[in-house]
């Protein structure tokens, strides 16, 4: 008996690396509604670069296609599109709201729906199946099914493939459970994790990335109170981590598509809820005033150097939301980039990983690819990529005028390298 074709809607850190291991075991059709990205992909290119040339060269079982006649056939909708946040920080939900209006039309008899996206716990339910229902005429767990499962993709790392970790599942049915259990066992090696419900496997998404915000939130603080008892915060965290269960958490500016985002969504419906989460909002208010703080550490730094703010030349080194990836969706480097130019200086942002034009079309600005010599009042290190690891102090030092200010954001150098870090 042939293997139900499956159908990947969004084909970005996601959806690539889930189509690509899928056509290994049967037909799959990734869908995008971005021709570009279909185009570049039938090219056997990945600008995200979490797939090789090689691997989208062997077209087994797979077809790339912006075309909802394409998957018209397909029995199983994996959802991957993006949740990000409105401006006042509510979800938003409108890239899972139209995928689900276009699944809807054409969603058969026996078809089984799986969403992957980030959510609050019960919005698959409340807010897809409803989208689902209207738009197709169909009856959830009558005619159609749902199921979900979180993504834990980590955007650079070559060590965790999608295969290798781990895969919480969860169906709208028992039997239907099942099916996306065995579905997933088909291309996770690390195994899977059948929750009880939907609602639950939610629930464990959205609350692993506010673990790791409040943690970071918490080492941030720590950063912020050392400084002022004129303490250097990684030897206090090298010290501290000689005991056995000290968590190895940094401080840092937290952006990004998951823990910048995701505690968002379980603040939103703890409020819907009537329960205020004191807490997580605290944490998150730390780590989104990460970027004034380095701001105003580094005006400080120049003031003691007798360093002009207004027309300073500031360089950034990094900007993508995490080293050794090209993501620059929702990264905090942002900030620090805004400020300085609020503050009347001249910023120019250097980083071998990015798209320039996605850089300029996202943030309107012109990313510089060659560094000048003897040009710089201020040189920040803001994103730990292998290429700036390789960075000496004179290698830095060519680039900066006489008097100039050093900021390491990600220990790059030692501390008694910099004027100033973290």
């Amino acid at each position: 008996m042939e293997k139900k074709k499956i159908a990947i809607v969004g084909l970005g850190y996601v959806g690539l690396p889930l189509a690509v291991e899928f056509r290994k075991h049967r037909k799959v059709i990734g869908f995008d509604i971005d021709l570009k990205r279909i185009q570049e992909l039938q090219d056997n290119i990945d600008k995200s670069q979490e797939i090789s040339s090689q691997e989208l060269k062997n077209t087994k079982n797979i077809l790339f296609s912006n075309s909802l006649i394409d998957i018209k056939d397909c029995t199983i909708f994996i959802v991957t599109v993006q949740t990000p946040v409105h401006i006042d920080k509510g979800p938003n939900l409108t890239p899972l709201v139209n995928a689900s209006e276009m699944l809807g039309e054409i969603l058969k008899p026996g078809d089984l729906v799986i969403y992957e996206s980030t959510v609050y716990p019960g919005a698959t339910e409340e807010v897809c199946v409803p989208v689902l229902e209207n738009v197709s005429g169909l009856i959830y767990n009558k005619d159609f099914y749902c199921g979900y499962s979180p993504e834990r993709i980590n955007p650079g790392d070559k060590q965790r493939h999608v295969s290798t970790i781990k895969k919480v599942t969860s169906g709208s049915t028992d039997a239907i459970a099942n099916e996306v259990n065995n579905l997933y066992k088909e291309i996770i090696t690390a195994g899977t994790y059948l929750a009880e419900s939907i609602k639950v496997a939610e629930a464990s998404k959205v609350i692993e990335n506010t673990q790791r915000d409040l943690n970071i939130a918490l080492i941030n603080e720590l950063s912020i109170i050392f400084n002022k008892l004129d303490i250097d915060t990684q030897s206090v965290l090298d010290a501290a981590a000689s005991k056995w269960n000290f968590l190895p958490f940094k401080p840092g500016l937290v952006g990004g598509h998951c823990i910048g985002v995701d505690p968002y969504y379980l603040i939103h419906k703890s409020k819907e809820v009537g329960y205020t989460p004191e807490l997580i909002l605290s944490g998150r208010k730390i780590n989104e005033h990460m970027g004034q703080y380095i701001t105003n550490r580094i005006v400080d730094l120049m003031n003691d150097k007798n360093i002009k703010l207004l027309d300073a030349n500031v360089l950034i080194m990094g900007f993508t939301f995490k080293e050794n990836c090209p993501d620059i969706r929702n990264t905090r480097v942002i900030d620090v980039y805004q400020n300085f130019k609020n503050l009347g200086c001249h910023v120019d942002v250097y980083d071998p990983w990015l798209d320039a034009l996605e850089v300029q079309k996202e943030y309107n600005i012109n990313v510089i690819d060659e560094l000048e010599k003897n040009k710089y009042d201020v040189i920040i290190m803001a994103v730990a990529h292998e290429e700036f690891k390789k960075f000496s102090l004179i290698n830095l030092k060519a680039f900066a005028k006489k008097s100039y200010v050093l900021f390491d954001v990600k220990y790059l150098l030692g501390k008694d390298q910099v004027d100033g870090r973290l």
